[in-house]
């Protein structure tokens, strides 16, 4: 068995791929930046990214992927579920020794269970562009603050940088430590440490615009107000907003303690 380990990366990740096949390596079992220790007998292999390389394995599954299934198999590897990497290589080799399309051949695990991690990741972005909350900080910059289940900021970059172009702001993904930045002209990858907790007054007194405690309580009044107790379905309300949200949601902070 072989750990083949590589920076996290898409990037890194393809780059993994065409390293398997130029080295000929065997059984190969992926990590993050280091080796695992439940894998001592094993031998190592560590991979340095490299983009020509990474796009020689893309321009190959161009040739072998609908758009779509291009797609999926980006987004199958955000989802960082269990064991992904190798399920996508798993695909991957699937689709370079099939003479035809296999994006349908859903009787193939791996090729299910790359569409279903797709599947999920998509689902998380299009929740992270309805549960977005900007502050407004003292310097006119807006920020935000997710956490995720999928690593979704590479997807929905694109949106915020389309739907909020005239201002400054950044998302800030706390479980992984990471966001993206946008200065009026690009979308920049930003690794910082960022205090998570933003709902106490003396945070908001200290870096929020003078204004920020005011418009934030009046969002939670129109939110109150819009709701109708009658028509009140708190297992729908769940399915849409899941409480694991509920911390990062401005019109939610009142109800964290219930």
């Amino acid at each position: 068995m072989t750990q083949v380990i590589y920076d996290g990366t898409y990037e890194g990740w393809l780059t993994a791929v065409f390293e398997i096949y130029e080295y000929k390596l065997k059984d190969v079992v992926f990590a993050r930046d280091e080796a695992s220790n439940a894998l001592l007998f094993s031998n190592i292999h560590i991979v340095s990214t490299d983009s020509i390389k990474a796009d020689r394995v893309l321009d190959g599954l161009k040739k072998r992927l609908t758009p779509t299934g291009f797609a999926h198999l980006y987004y199958a590897f955000l989802s960082e579920l269990n064991q992904m990497e190798e399920t996508l290589f798993r695909f991957v080799s699937y689709a370079f020794s099939s003479s035809i399309n296999i994006e349908q051949d859903l009787g193939n695990n791996d090729v299910l269970n790359v569409k279903k991690a797709a599947h999920l990741s998509g689902k998380e972005s299009h929740r992270m562009k309805a549960f977005v909350r900007f502050k407004l900080t003292k310097d006119e910059l807006y920020y935000a603050i997710v956490e995720p289940d999928c690593n979704v900021l590479p997807i929905i970059q694109n949106h915020f940088k389309n739907r909020y172009a005239d201002q400054r702001w950044l998302i800030y993904d706390a479980k992984r430590k990471y966001g993206i930045y946008y200065d009026l002209e690009n979308v920049s990858t930003v690794e910082l440490k960022f205090d998570s907790d933003t709902s106490s007054s003396k945070f908001l007194a200290e870096i929020c615009d003078e204004d920020e405690e005011f418009f934030q309580n009046l969002w939670r009044r129109y939110f109150s107000s819009v709701n109708i107790e009658s028509r009140k379905n708190t297992k729908l309300h769940l399915q849409h907003m899941p409480k694991r949200y509920w911390k990062n949601l401005t019109e939610k902070i009142p109800d964290l303690k219930k």
